[in-house]
């Protein structure tokens, strides 16, 4: 087999799995309990298919909490959490993170298995964010005595907040800057 036809069922393999990934999600996402068969079906594919590419369902969930996982961290490292000023990082971040988080909000919330690869990335997520805090902290957008950890906390529950209850069907961008200003500012009348 020549290279370029190997890359191209590598790539073939690659869509197969993206497509049932996603469409786990939207099943999922409705009904936690749905069969391999319906997942199957609403990814156009053949239940063998899914089978080919996931042992069980066990594994289709773990490889679908580490795509979503990865989206995740892929839209931290788009913010440019280490160069970007803190709070043009903090807007970009948070609108790329509500884009992914309103795509997988079953993939997201799945409880992660302590030592796996996507909790490992969603400790390291935990561990930038309280970075990027402290370098707001630095350039006194947050005081200097707060607890970063419960900030990354609080917007954390922003965040989540945000997704659960969004009435006016807000941009990303509309509700990252809520967001931030809610995060840096409260809602205590300004001087």
């Amino acid at each position: 087999m020549s290279e370029t036809a190997a890359r191209s069922l590598r790539a073939d393999a690659e869509r197969s799995v993206r497509t049932i990934l996603e469409a786990a999600e939207r099943v999922l996402a409705v009904d936690p309990g749905a069969s391999m068969e319906q997942i199957a079906a609403a990814a156009g594919v053949a239940r063998t298919t899914i089978h080919r590419r996931f042992a069980n369902r066990q594994a289709l969930i773990e490889a679908l909490a580490l795509s979503a996982a990865r989206q995740l961290a892929d839209a931290v490292d788009d913010g440019r959490p280490d160069t970007a000023p803190p709070l043009v990082a903090m807007h970009r971040i948070t609108a790329n993170v509500l884009q992914v988080k309103g795509a997988w909000t079953f993939a997201l919330e799945l409880p992660g298995d302590a030592g796996s690869d996507a909790a490992r990335l969603h400790e390291d997520i935990a561990r930038r964010c309280i970075v990027l805090l402290k370098r707001a902290q630095d350039d006194k957008l947050i005081d200097e005595g707060a607890d970063l950890e419960w900030v990354r906390r609080v917007y954390y529950a922003l965040l989540g907040e945000s997704l659960r209850s969004n009435p006016d069907n807000d941009d990303p961008d509309t509700l990252a800057a809520r967001i931030i200003d809610t995060l840096l500012h409260g809602a205590g009348p300004r001087r």
